[in-house]
């Protein structure tokens, strides 16, 4: 069974067929349909006919088949009023218009002073070396405080994501010799001091903490490649940056792991990342009057297990000087001698 056009060609042809039936399913403009308006209806009619074998031969072509023909059609009211029941559902309010635009990042160091007894991580980020005081001195090993922060943006709805970070010995990003801080915005793992993240919440009492990016290393010196002995006392970090949109599955963070890291499903709102960098900071080999660390009374506190000793051995002291003088004294006390009468 065939359409009057199409053959057996989608949408033309059946989609099913029982030993009884033949289903066909087509748009009512296909396959060689008709329309016609007859009495306020809209009339679409076709033709289904049967196929039939022909045997051809050398002086002729019979067939045996006969041929049926079935004309159908489909009829519409031209017009008709019905009801519609419409269910709305809540959507999540589409994602701002974005551009790209001029974009303002800095790269500081707080100078880690705190007053406060017990102080965290976050506490010492309460200020900063202004451009008065570089060059830093710092002694290795000494911790320093980088924070990374977006200038003039008050939307809360964006999240300052690091990249990289890395230090060199001179002003310029490119130069040699390098090393790595952060990569992806997790700590270099080949480094045996981490890098440590510092989290900015709600708690830091920052207006928008998303940003702001904080992290803390041990201080270190570059050594020269030829004369290894030599050090190279100039330190200068650098962080490649961007600028992310935080979607309905992901919050732009990445989680640091050993093993693998959490990738950022967010909306990058800047195609291009954005390198800041730190101002020079100069490795000494002595602590300074004046260097920059943390105020904490157990500086001032003698340990009390050294305490201790310091009062045993005393004791000790005091108890054979007394028994050096009871034996010198016993030696020089008067003797009596017995007299024979």
């Amino acid at each position: 069974m065939s359409l009057l056009e199409g053959g057996d060609v989608a949408p033309c042809r059946p989609v099913g067929t029982t030993p009884a039936f033949v289903i066909f399913q087509f748009p009512v403009s296909a396959c060689g349909t008709a329309m016609r308006e007859e009495g306020g209806y809209v009339v679409y009619e076709n033709e289904l006919s049967s196929s039939y074998e022909v045997a051809s031969g050398p002086l002729g072509s019979i067939r045996r088949d006969s041929v049926h023909e079935l004309s159908f059609q489909c009829r519409y009211f031209g017009s008709q009023v019905v009801s519609l029941v419409a269910e709305v559902n809540t959507v999540p309010p589409p994602l701002p218009v974005t551009a790209q635009g001029p974009l303002s990042v800095e790269l500081r160091l707080a100078n880690g002073q705190c007053d406060a007894k017990g102080c965290s991580d976050a506490n010492v980020y309460s200020s900063y070396y202004s451009g008065a005081d570089y060059p830093v001195t710092k002694v290795l090993r000494d911790p320093v405080y980088v924070e990374v922060r977006i200038l003039e943006r008050t939307d809360p709805n964006i999240v300052l994501t690091l990249q990289h970070c890395w230090a060199t010995s001179t002003s310029s990003p490119v130069s040699l010799p390098q090393w790595t801080l952060l990569v992806d915005g997790c700590p270099y793992h080949d480094d045996r001091y981490l890098t440590t993240l510092v989290p900015v919440d709600h708690s830091s009492g920052l207006p928008n903490p998303t940003h702001y990016k904080r992290f803390i290393f041990q201080m270190f010196t570059f050594v020269d490649a030829v004369f290894l002995p030599s050090q190279i006392k100039t330190v200068f970090i650098h962080c490649s940056t961007a600028v992310c949109h935080p979607s309905a599955t992901d919050s732009c963070e990445r989680r640091c792991g050993r093993h693998r890291r959490h990738a950022t499903k967010g909306v990058q709102l800047s195609g291009e990342t954005a390198v800041v960098s730190s101002e020079e900071v100069i490795v000494v080999t002595s602590q300074p009057a004046a260097l920059d660390r943390r105020v904490s009374d157990s500086d001032h506190q003698v340990p009390q297990s050294l305490s201790y000793g310091l009062l045993g051995v005393a004791a000790l002291a005091v108890l054979a000087v007394s028994a050096l003088v009871l034996a010198v004294m016993w030696r020089s006390r008067p003797r009596l001698q017995a007299i024979k009468l």
